[in-house]
């Protein structure tokens, strides 16, 4: 009877686990559309939208990594879920080709260089921040 209940409990950690990463997932794809949506055509277009998409992903990962009480949930929910859909690759790629087709190539240079300084610039932030709201303590999983 042991043997069955193992399985069992470990199907039930990987449903919540699923159910903490698609509760966060959903409004992270929601905030992206509606920055590029809403924010996109008042500061520069949907490149710039999903730059400050990848910038706030970037901080609150940063955060994330911190020293913070229940990270294991916190990660799935915010990390994996929230961020996962607010700051994507993919995007970000989507945008650099589009620059290059366009015949703007040094935008693009530029874009790489600015989501790459300012996006270590905003991790290192969020987990100074984490460091400072929750001192040294041990990660709580």
């Amino acid at each position: 009877m042991a043997g069955l209940e193992r399985p069992d409990r470990r199907l039930r950690f990987e449903l919540k686990a699923l159910a903490l990463v698609a509760s966060g997932a959903v409004p992270g794809a929601l905030v992206r559309w509606q920055l590029v949506e809403r924010l996109g055509p008042q500061i520069g277009g949907a490149s710039a939208a999903n730059l400050l998409a990848n910038l706030a992903g970037c901080l609150l990962l940063g955060f994330l990594s911190g020293p913070m009480p229940y990270r294991t949930p916190l990660m799935l929910l915010l990390g994996i879920g929230f961020c996962g859909s607010l700051s994507t690759f993919s995007g970000w790629i989507l945008d650099l080709a589009s620059l290059q087709h366009r015949g703007q190539g040094l935008g693009g240079l530029a874009l790489v260089l600015t989501s790459l300084a300012l996006g270590l610039l905003a991790a290192l932030g969020g987990r100074a921040f984490s460091r400072r709201l929750f001192g040294g303590r041990q990660p709580q999983i």
